[in-house]
This record gives C-alpha cells, sequence and structure tokens, in this order.
C-alpha cells in the first residue's frame, strides 16, 4: 500500500471542508500542515488538527505533495491564482477551488505544465452525490432522448459551477449563447435566456448577496432538463430528484380518454403508472449530514481525481478544454448579470415543513 499523500490546505474559511475531508480519510491523505493569514480561527483549526500552521508558501517544509486552494481567485478579490502559482513552482501539485478567471485558469495550467505539475480546478458541486445522480440521469436522459429545454435557477456564487454541471450532462457547453437581461434592479432574480450546447436555457441567477457575506443566498442550484419523453429536475443541490413523465393519454375512436361505467374506453394500463418517481432517495440529507458528510465526500472525490491525474502524469492541460469553455461562459453570464446587488436578509427562527401544515397535517385553508 502507497504512503499517503502529504497534503496542505490554504484559507480556513471554505477551507475547513476540506479539512474535515482529509480527516476522514487518513490512509490516503495524510494533513501536514494549514497555510493562512494567522487569523483566530486558523489559529484554532491547526491546533485541533495538530498540524503547523504557516503564514506562507516559502515556510512550507520539503516533501508536501498537493495543496488545496480554497482561497478567492482574482475574480473574488483574493489572492488565489498567486498563491496557486508559488505553490506549483515550489513542485507541489494543486487542487483549486474554484471559480477562477478564464484568463487565470489558463495561466495556472501553463505553469503546470512548465513545472510539471498537475493543477484541477474543483467545481466542487458536481462531486456531490446527489448531484453526480442527477448528471448520471440526465446524461442517460439525453442519450434517449434530445432535450427541448433547460430550466435552471442559482445563485450568483455557485453559477460557474452550474454551467459545469450542465456541461456534464451534455458534454460541454457549446454551441453556447446569451441574451443580456434586462435591468433587473430591485428584483431578487435576473432572468437569462441562453442556449447550453445548442438547447435552449432559461436561466434565473440570484444576482445579489449580503455584504461581506456570499453564504447567505436564498438558493444554490435548482435544473430541469424538459424531453418529449418527461422532465428530470434536481429539486436542490442536495436532491431529491425527480423524473416526472409526460402525460400520453390515448383515447378511442369517439375521443374518450377515460373509461366509463360499462369498461369502454382505453384501459388503464396504456397511460404512465407514475406521475414523477424520485430518483435516489426520496428525501436530502439534513444539513448537518451535508456539512459533515456530502460536502466533505466531495472533496475526497476531487482529490482522487488529482491523485489519479499525479500518477498517470501526462500534459495538464489535457482534459481542461471543458473547465476552459466553461469559465469564458460563466465570464460572458457574469458580465451580462453585472454587480451583485447587496441584500439584507431577515433573521428568524428556522421554519420546518410541519410549521407549513395544520395540525391535523392537511394543508392550511386560506383565509
Amino acid at each position: 500500500m502507497s504512503a499517503p499523500l502529504r497534503v496542505v490546505v490554504c484559507g480556513t474559511r471554505f477551507g475547513q471542508v476540506y479539512l474535515s475531508a482529509l480527516r476522514r480519510c487518513p490512509e490516503r491523505y495524510r494533513l501536514v500542515g494549514i497555510v493562512a493569514q494567522g487569523s483566530a480561527r486558523s489559529v484554532s483549526l491547526a491546533e485541533e488538527y495538530g498540524v503547523p500552521l504557516y503564514a506562507s508558501v516559502d515556510q512550507l517544509p520539503d516533501g508536501v505533495d498537493v495543496a488545496c486552494v480554497v482561497v478567492s481567485s482574482g475574480v473574488g478579490g483574493g489572492q488565489g491564482v498567486e498563491l496557486a502559482t508559488r505553490l506549483m513552482e515550489r513542485g507541489i501539485h494543486v487542487l483549486q477551488e474554484h471559480p477562477v478567471h478564464p484568463s487565470e485558469l489558463a495561466d495556472c495550467l501553463r505553469t503546470a505544465r512548465r513545472t510539471g505539475t498537475q493543477y484541477q480546478l474543483n467545481t466542487f458541486y458536481p462531486h456531490l452525490e446527489p448531484v453526480r445522480r442527477f448528471i448520471a440521469a440526465a446524461r442517460r436522459l439525453v442519450a434517449r432522448r434530445p432535450a427541448v429545454f433547460v430550466d435552471a435557477m442559482c445563485a450568483v456564487q455557485v453559477s460557474f459551477d452550474l454551467l459545469d454541471i450542465l456541461s456534464e450532462v451534455f458534454d460541454g457547453v457549446r454551441p453556447w449563447s446569451l441574451t443580456a437581461p434586462p435591468d433587473g434592479a430591485g428584483r431578487p432574480l435576473s432572468a437569462v435566456d441562453a442556449t447550453v450546447a445548442g438547447v435552449p436555457l432559461t436561466l434565473r441567477v440570484e444576482n445579489r448577496m449580503e455584504p461581506g457575506d456570499d453564504s447567505s443566498s436564498l438558493l444554490l442550484h435548482r435544473v430541469t432538463v424538459g424531453t418529449d419523453a418527461g422532465n428530470l429536475t434536481l429539486v436542490s443541490t442536495h436532491g431529491p430528484v425527480i423524473w416526472s413523465p409526460v402525460l400520453r393519454v390515448p383515447s378511442d375512436a369517439v375521443g374518450r380518454f377515460l373509461a366509463g361505467p360499462g369498461g369502454a374506453g382505453p384501459r388503464a394500463g396504456d397511460v404512465p403508472e407514475a406521475s414523477a418517481e424520485v430518483l435516489g432517495p426520496i428525501e436530502a440529507p439534513a444539513w448537518g449530514s451535508v456539512l459533515e458528510e456530502v460536502w466533505p465526500e466531495g472533496v475526497l472525490r476531487a482529490l482522487d481525481q488529482l491523485g489519479a491525474r499525479m500518477a498517470a502524469g501526462g500534459d495538464p492541460l489535457q482534459g481542461a478544454q471543458r473547465h476552459l469553455t466553461v469559465a469564458h461562459a460563466w465570464q460572458e453570464l457574469t458580465d451580462a448579470l453585472g454587480f451583485p446587488q447587496a441584500s439584507s436578509p431577515r433573521t428568524g427562527p428556522p421554519i420546518t415543513a410541519a410549521d407549513l401544515l395544520s395540525v391535523s397535517g392537511e394543508p392550511a385553508e386560506a383565509g
């Protein structure tokens, strides 16, 4: 059995998910340090995980195999790309959290080629189990029936990975085009008409954020791929995945589609048995499970892909074309949307499904 890869995590906000992932799989990955600016959070996490806290790449010891760069890139006002470049210059392979501007992404791939390292962009959400379930089912669907439309919703900060989800469904985003939305000032959702892989796409984006907090969006992803056989929907990022077959009701010679008292008319077996079916678990995981299991498992899957590239060697540019085309489409989308509006979410206690039902379990009557 080969020795575990020695990994450092750069950044400790969303980097906490990466740290949690590494703790789950010590036989494949060994956390050997954290690179951060010395905040109380970073100091606390370094103590919790029992690893050194480094202030810069220059302080890292020899022998580090992989760095997870979970620091904003230039598009987010951060130094993530510069950090990734310095790491690769030291011979360290890099897994970098998205989004990354297409020109910066190309620069990172060229640096990886020049330094003999591997660089992989992690769009994160396509690695999560519920999203993978949707992608696999959607690929099987469009292999059997051509897609007629795609309808999608997302928050602007996860629009890059929404496009990557669609690129996995359709083996790319081209032909790609979009029409800039009308001025959406004061509206929570901006509507964009686009074409992805030649399929008409209606996209609604929550192009707003709470200043200083990009985790306050009202949704992450919702996607429907429509065909003439039915619609496949990822209800939310963490599921469920629902198949809704189209109702095709045969009629008899005089136009009846319901059987009468005498049994005349079409047979019940001529129509679909279910008006909707769930693929996989009927319920999405609880938020605690998402944070502690689903997200870390997604990080491990991305790390495993990088590890496979490291073992195989080869040109890091090979296999990166999809992310490059997604990055260009994302740049065009965000340019059309414009700068996000400021939002001020109302606080209050959580609301559950039980709160939306009457005591008897029946929907509350409007009164």
